[in-house]
Order: structure tokens, then C-alpha cells, then sequence
């Protein structure tokens, strides 16, 4: 069973969108940053628009549903009580620091990738020196 969730927040100094799907996997997260504080209208056209770019974290592991129905009426009361107790759950912070480490980690090998190249570079580009140097004698 696929869900998902979206709780709108300040973090300061901005407004974040956190985007929760549950699925067989588990608990995927994705943490969009608004700015200023967004409109029902623009939360659902920056949804339509932007849904399928949205990068999610690698799944945690979440407790099941357990598939039974509630009370529509039970469920606006959770929902209001959600409402008024903002925060990020602690799978979705647990997802979110797991997503960050990855960034970092391809960031530091594309880095060094990169660093490699550029000291590969100059020395071939020494080496070439040197052997113009060479060929006038």
C-alpha cells in the first residue's frame, strides 16, 4: 500500500515542504525549501508541477499500517492535532540525515575525481613541456 504525506513548516528562517510516500520498501523523504510562507493554491501547483523531480531518500524502515479503516471523523481529529503539533518525525529526520550522508559522500568522490584529473592534467602538461624543451638539442 502506497501513501503519502506533505507537512508544510517553519524552519527558520524559511518555510520547507516535507514530503513523506510510504511504500513496500518503506519510508521515503523529500525536504523542498519555499521561502516565504505558501499558499494552499501554490503548494498544490508547485505538487503538480514539480512531483515527478522531487528526489527522495533512500527507504527506512517504517512500521506498517495495518490496513483497517478509521472513522473519517477520527481521521480529521488526527489530522488536526498534526496540525497543531508541527514538527518532523523522527524516520522522517532519520531518512533526511541518510540522504544528506549520500550527497556528501558523491560529492567528495566527484571532488576527488576531479582533483585527480586536474593534477593528471598538469603533469602531462609538464611532461610535454619538458619535452619541447628537449627536441632543440
Amino acid at each position: 500500500m502506497n501513501t503519502g504525506t506533505l507537512t508544510v513548516l517553519f524552519e527558520d528562517p524559511f518555510w520547507i515542504g516535507l514530503f513523506e510516500k510510504t511504500d513496500n520498501e518503506g519510508l521515503h523523504v523529500c525536504k523542498v525549501t519555499f521561502g516565504a510562507e505558501p499558499t494552499d493554491k501554490e503548494v498544490m501547483a508547485f505538487i503538480d508541477k514539480n512531483w515527478h523531480l522531487l528526489q527522495f531518500s533512500q527507504a527506512v524502515e517504517a512500521e506498517r499500517d495495518s490496513g483497517t479503516k478509521i472513522n473519517p471523523k477520527r481521521q480529521l481529529r488526527e489530522a488536526k492535532k498534526q496540525m497543531q503539533s508541527q514538527g518532523i518525525g523522527a524516520k522522517s529526520q532519520q531518512a533526511l540525515k541518510l540522504q544528506q550522508e549520500q550527497n556528501k559522500m558523491e560529492r567528495k568522490q566527484r571532488s576527488k575525481a576531479e582533483r585527480e584529473a586536474e593534477k593528471q592534467r598538469q603533469f602531462d602538461l609538464r611532461q610535454a613541456k619538458r619535452k619541447e624543451k628537449h627536441r632543440g638539442h
